[in-house]
């Protein structure tokens, strides 16, 4: 069975065909039953959306029941909250919109480092700012917009962005065999698959100053590891040094930068952190 643009239907929907239902749902009177029905239809099809993104946070020791009725609520709010008058794309706002909410999720339930109230406070306000934007620019924010819709410092934001790795975590599961269908494809369009450490990429990308007054070899490493996605024995090789000595470099550049990020920020009229000096020549 094919639609009537010629593509063949795999029992599943990449939602490029959404937003009029959307636009409909916007102009009717909340009041109208056939409005109601009209948002339950629509969730309805959004619900393998949802599906196929939780199934993405698996193996984190949480049901995955449970992590499905999360990201089926992130549906319901990125229906509720879409606006088609900006003629963006559905899809664009709602991965970040289900993801936000399941992240939520785990970070209120699973913390497992002491993270301060205020980087908390920012952490919470991101997953609203994300989906402001996302639907504003038809993509994912970078720090320095999500900094500026939120009025205040990059520097607050960033900390908030690696606090994401501040709850217990394990690696996040690739996209299952059975994922290759067009709700898989419509969310990998936006951000690709995932590797196991995808959200270490993430938050290195939030604390890139950081990384360029790293020394070459941990710059190279870094950018080897996390962003040319070579293997460590790849990398040792590359080099002429040992995988244990590749994972040693790693682990201690890691750290490192987490320590700088997670450092306390001074009193008004102090010394800026090492963190604060390098945005200033970002």
């Amino acid at each position: 069975m094919t639609d009537r643009r010629g593509r063949q239907f795999r029992g599943t929907d990449s939602y490029d065909d959404i937003e009029p239902d959307l636009a409909v749902l916007a102009g009717m009177n909340p009041a109208d039953h056939d409005r109601e029905m009209l948002r339950q239809k629509i969730i309805a099809r959004c619900v393998p959306l949802a599906d196929h993104i939780a199934r993405r946070f698996g193996g984190r020791g949480e049901l995955a029941d449970d992590i499905a009725q999360v990201a089926r609520i992130g549906v319901i709010h990125a229906v509720d909250r879409f606006d088609p008058a900006r003629g963006s794309s559905f899809v664009a706002f709602a991965v970040p919109t289900v993801m936000g909410e399941v992240r939520r999720h785990f970070r209120d339930n699973t913390w497992a480092v002491r993270v301060p109230r205020r980087t908390k406070e920012i952490q919470l306000m991101i997953g609203d700012a994300v989906e402001r934007l996302a639907q504003r620019f038809g993509r994912m924010p970078r720090t320095r917009e999500i900094a500026a819709e939120l009025a205040v410092d990059i520097e607050e934001v960033t900390r908030a962005l690696v606090a994401a790795n501040g709850y217990q975590t394990t690696p996040m599961t690739p996209v299952n065999a059975e994922d290759g269908d067009e709700t898989a494809t419509a969310v990998s369009a936006l951000f690709g698959l995932e590797e196991p450490r995808y959200e270490q990429v993430e938050q290195f990308l939030a604390v890139q100053p950081l990384i360029q007054r790293l020394p070459e070899r941990e710059r190279r490493i870094l950018g080897m590891r996390f962003f040319e996605y070579r293997t460590q024995t790849q990398i040792a090789q590359a080099l002429g040094i040992s995988q244990m000595q590749v994972s040693r470099i790693l682990s201690r550049t890691l750290t490192v930068l987490r320590d700088q990020v997670f450092a306390e920020p001074p009193p008004p009229h102090a010394p800026r952190t090492v963190l604060a000096a390098a945005w200033s020549h970002a």
